[in-house]
């Protein structure tokens, strides 16, 4: 008998005949799902949290397509091959992508739960612009061959639907070369489609190993969590695997103080431990999902400092084309002299401490 996921995956949502069933449709979004020429889809699931009458609710936005996805005045014409340094004189495989010298994004399969609207990687797993050839054993090999790689980030489309199989073969093989010393797997499926992570997930990658398997997911909304939610993290928290989240800055779903400071504290019940905010990158088509620059500071600023743990609080960055960029200027220094630092909280108080000498 299939596992419920994969009956998940099979019934997605991904026609206006389907998603009627689920929402009052505008016209505004009709449209674009008749007239753009783009990859679309929700699980069951993820769908089922859509509020029926709003078109503004932060599920509908992130999931479907919108007329605004042919502005693209501030985004960038093959950004991905930019951001991910494919033009460089570096031979490598097109499932390889790097920024770094001893880190790399591994891309196994361009198949996701959900088709996320704002995504970096739109032109490749959504519009289909870029053709790329993802050949996990070419992948395997060529980090084989350079011993200065030691983490590897599993990505997609979404590893995790790959089978337990395939899954367990590819953590294996990456395990056994002898310069990897930590897997990481990029996965919306904790928040898109819980019900993937079951025994037999658990028992493929997880489990005590010196080269230890790390979740990072993307959760942008406190809506996104359910208890469904909850119990997956627990069990892939009870088989040894951490669990971190990537929230995206999305104007209009999470760029308000309330929903930014309950986004982050809701995570943390979950047992998510929030990683980054990204800014939302110069991707083509996505512009209408971008703030200012600064908008994620001042969040996490006025949203989480003082206002809750400092487990809570991300780490705002920007990835670009030679890694994350952090975006957080000093707020807290307000004066320095030679005899002290003033130094200012979250209500405004300010204190001194004395400046030492080098």
């Amino acid at each position: 008998m299939s596992e419920e996921w994969v009956g998940q995956m099979q019934d997605q949502v991904d026609s206006l005949e389907k998603l009627e069933k689920y929402i009052n449709v505008t016209d505004e979004e009709k449209r674009a799902i008749e007239d753009m020429d783009t990859r679309w889809g929700v699980t069951p699931y993820f769908a089922s949290l859509m509020d029926k009458d709003d078109p503004n609710c932060p599920i509908r936005m992130q999931v479907i397509p919108s007329l605004k996805e042919r502005i693209n005045e501030f985004g960038m014409d093959n950004y991905l091959v930019w951001k991910e340094n494919r033009a460089t004189e570096e031979v490598r495989p097109d499932s390889i992508a790097r920024q770094y010298h001893d880190r790399i994004a591994f891309t196994v399969t361009e198949t996701c739960g959900i088709y996320c609207r704002h995504c970096f990687r739109k032109e490749l797993v959504v519009d289909q612009d870029l053709q790329l050839h993802m050949d996990v054993a070419e992948g395997l090999d060529w980090i084989a061959e350079h011993t200065e790689i030691r983490d590897v980030l599993v990505t997609g489309g979404d590893p995790l639907l790959l089978s337990d199989e395939k899954l367990e073969y590819l953590v294996t093989k990456l395990r056994e070369i002898p310069h990897v010393e930590m897997i990481r797997i990029g996965s919306r499926l904790p928040i898109v489609l819980p019900h993937r992570i079951t025994e037999g997930l658990k028992k493929a990658i997880g489990g005590f190993h010196k080269v230890p398997v790390w979740i990072n997911t993307q959760c942008n909304h406190p809506k996104e969590i359910t208890e469904k939610t909850e119990k997956a993290i627990y069990e892939l928290l009870s088989c040894g695997i951490n669990v971190g989240n990537q929230a995206v800055l999305l104007k209009g779903i999470n760029d308000d103080v309330d929903t930014f400071r309950e986004l982050h504290q809701k995570l943390l019940r979950t047992r998510i431990r929030p990683y980054y905010v990204f800014y939302c990158e110069p991707a083509p088509g996505i512009d209408h999902f971008r703030t200012t620059v600064e908008k994620g500071a001042e969040l996490i600023r006025d949203a989480l400092r003082g206002h809750t743990t400092g487990l809570a609080q991300p780490m705002y960055v920007l990835a670009t084309n030679i890694g994350k960029i952090p975006l957080m200027p000093d707020y807290n220094i307000v004066d320095k002299n030679e005899k002290e630092y003033t130094l200012r909280n979250h209500l405004g108080e300010t204190t001194t401490i004395p400046n030492m000498p080098e």
